[in-house]
């Protein structure tokens, strides 16, 4: 069977775009009224989803070593109907215990559908070949939220939240499905590709699974306690809460731009070299808001969208780069695992940092992004190795 890149690009890249704008990206808008409607906190809300989160982590190993057996369709159609049910629960939740099941059913489907399968499927497909492929479907899903969030918004406000969650869930069965179906079967396995695996095992320092972890749980952390208090946060620096928002909405079109300029220019360039690039920018809006204050906010928010969209980027393609297609689903779960974990802590764990430091906690932020640098020059670059004819051909 021909691949078709372009077609399995755009198909898989609205998949995700779907999944993410149906899990990740719910609690944002519907946390408020699903809290008044079931008469819980809205800090319960966030609870259940970190431990949506949690599970997701503790999954992702087992989930990436499915892929590599056997290919990315089966994983992702599966994520279709688990996140499908999970969200049909919460439409039906009456109470915490109801709420929490719920969330983790949609912890399991994130496990299965998000980032870190595709990037898998993509590298069962195309081997060393895939960074280009999991650059295109970050360019599309990186509007996840711009799509995600007035969408669940117009649809609580016609039909109520639990109307948004069926719709939803409608739609994993009805655009989900069909769109991951397309991506076909994984490739075979290769008669050499022990031995290549075994070399390229080799050729990485012995830590170097070990730096990739540290490296995406910090950058992650400042990702995720951003996405959850970057208004407040410029508020604070000075910024009208118009102006803040207005700052704030610039992280999703500086994303996708930077996207582009890694698809386009910095393709050039090893993985490695982009993800230190990628690193900086955080640290370099810090720089420029705490010299400037409040109209830098703008600068400060497009520099921290530009190195997270990188990032995510870097998340996908530095262990294809590292350690080569083989195994690397189960890696990149592995390595995933602890990001996951502190995407799931840092918005309480900022959030209490902030109310103390104010715009101080920058320094945190800054600090971090500019660690996970430091650690990214301790390691080598793996020379590329000859792919094998059917990689990116027909199976």
């Amino acid at each position: 069977m021909t691949r078709r890149p372009g077609l399995i690009v755009a198909a898989l890249g609205s998949a995700q775009t779907l999944a993410w704008a149906s899990s990740y990206y719910l609690p944002a808008v519907l946390a408020d009224p699903i809290a008044a409607d079931l008469g819980l906190p809205r800090t319960a809300i966030f609870a259940a989803f970190s431990a949506a989160l949690l599970l997701s982590a503790a999954l992702g190993p087992a989930v990436g070593r499915a892929i590599d057996r056997r290919g990315g369709r089966g994983v992702l159609l599966l994520s279709n109907l688990v996140l499908a049910a999970g969200l049909a629960l919460l439409a039906f939740a009456h109470g915490p215990i109801a709420l929490t099941a719920a969330w983790l059913v949609l912890g399991i489907g994130m496990a299965l559908g998000l980032y870190d399968s595709a990037f898998a499927a993509l590298a069962s497909l195309y081997g060393e070949n895939a960074r280009g492929p999991i650059t295109g479907i970050t360019l599309i899903a990186g509007f996840a939220s711009t799509v995600g969030w007035p969408a669940s918004a117009l649809l609580a406000e016609a039909m109520g939240w639990r109307g948004t969650c069926l719709v939803w869930a409608a739609l994993h069965i009805a655009v989900g499905l069909p769109l991951n179906w397309l991506l076909g079967p994984g490739r075979a396995r290769l008669p050499q590709a022990r031995t290549q695996e075994r070399a390229q095992d080799a050729a990485a320092p012995p830590y170097a699974m070990a730096l990739l972890a540290f490296i995406f749980a910090t950058t992650w952390f400042v990702t995720s306690a951003m996405a959850a208090h970057l208004p407040r946060l410029l508020q604070i620096a000075g910024a009208t809460p118009a102006a803040a928002i207005a700052a704030a909405a610039l992280v999703g079109p500086a994303q996708v731009a930077a996207r582009l300029i890694e698809f386009g220019v910095l393709r050039r360039f090893h993985p490695i070299v982009c993800a230190r690039f990628a690193t900086l920018l955080h640290p370099l809006g810090a720089i420029l808001l705490a010299a400037i204050g409040a109209p830098a906010v703008g600068g400060f928010a497009f520099l921290h969208g530009a190195g997270n969209g990188m990032i995510t980027i870097a998340k996908g393609t530095l262990p294809l780069a590292i350690f080569g297609p083989e195994g690397y689903g189960w890696r990149n779960g592995l390595i995933g695992a602890p990001a996951r974990a502190s995407q799931a802590a840092a918005p309480l764990l900022f959030g209490l940092a902030l109310d103390t430091m104010g715009t101080g906690v920058l320094a945190i932020s800054a600090g971090l992004s500019l660690t996970a640098c430091a650690a990214l020059f301790l390691l080598r670059r793996r020379p590329v190795a000859v792919s094998a004819p059917s990689a990116t051909g027909d199976d």
